[in-house]
């Protein structure tokens, strides 16, 4: 595993980075850092690249400049953040007043997956943190780790990067925005409540809206925009849940544990827990 740590000096920037070679482990297995560092430009410049397997988070911490994402346009100034997949077209380029940025490019075996998340759940190629505190300390930890010769850094940094996805999921949600201010106004917080009290009930959407007295419509909508997650999928995984403490902390029968989780006859009971689980409940009682 070799890590070249370089500090360069030409007439467009000032840069210290590090560019990072993870193991073979790390690379099949693992989120891997590929390269980080911090620049300082010293005259306007502009980067371009594309169809790179990579993920690319970086925060402007002075100046100003522009990033152009596949189509769009993004002005950045000091604060802002950057999360985006390499593999589209990108170019990002300082203005008159000369940026400082720090940088992180990632991969990983679950990134694809996990940035179609963020994207899902309203993440944006710009934004802008609260506490852009978090982030820097962050960014300073990974390079500590990936300059020394720990001989579990590929773990330090995988752990260091989870929590930097941890952070870049935070930031992605937007229910506000997204849903307008209808969703200012109406908080569905007590239709989860309700569903976690009464899951073992018969409960239809339709029911829920005339209990509450909102368009199931509007309530499809707003419940997965505040939760991310469907009001059905969260009823069957609190149904799955409750299944699975009794099968493994009690004796009941097959029969009588799913109409206490809600799930009703066996056959149902077993289809919908093999769905979420991949194995039978019986399966599922023996293992655990």
């Amino acid at each position: 595993m070799e890590n070249l740590f370089t500090t360069k000096e030409d007439p467009v920037v000032t840069s210290r980075r590090i560019l990072y070679t993870p193991s073979n482990f790390a690379r099949m297995s693992l989120a891997h850092l590929q390269e980080i560092g911090s620049l300082q430009a010293k005259q306007p410049h502009i980067s371009k690249r594309e169809n790179l397997s990579s993920y690319l988070f970086f925060m402007v911490t002075e100046g100003a400049g522009r990033l152009q994402y596949g189509e769009e346009m993004y002005p950045l100034s000091a604060g802002d953040c950057v999360f985006i997949d390499c593999r589209r077209f990108y170019s990002h380029s300082t203005r008159e007043k000369l940026w400082q940025l720090s940088w992180i490019h990632f991969y990983g075996p679950a990134l694809s997956a996990i940035y179609d998340k963020y994207l899902e759940r309203g993440g944006r190629p710009v934004f802008h943190p609260e506490d852009l505190g978090a982030f820097k300390e962050l960014h300073q930890r990974i390079f500590q780790i990936a300059s020394s010769d720990d001989y579990i850094r590929d773990m330090k940094v995988n752990e260091e990067l989870n929590h930097l996805l941890t952070l870049l999921m935070g930031e992605s949600w937007h229910p506000r925005q997204a849903g307008g201010e209808g969703l200012k106004k109406q908080n569905v917080l007590p239709v989860k409540q309700y569903l976690e009290e009464h899951y073992q009930e018969r409960i239809s959407l339709d029911f829920l809206s005339e209990h509450f007295f909102i368009s199931k419509y509007y309530l499809t909508r707003v419940f997965k925009e505040q939760f991310g997650i469907s009001i059905n999928h969260y009823l069957v995984n609190l149904r799955v849940t409750k299944a699975k403490q009794l099968l493994r902390f009690t004796d009941e029968k097959l029969e009588v544990i799913g109409y206490a989780c809600g799930l009703g006859a066996p056959h149902y009971f077993s289809r919908t827990f093999k769905q979420v689980e991949g194995i039978s409940p019986s399966e599922y009682r023996k293992r655990w």
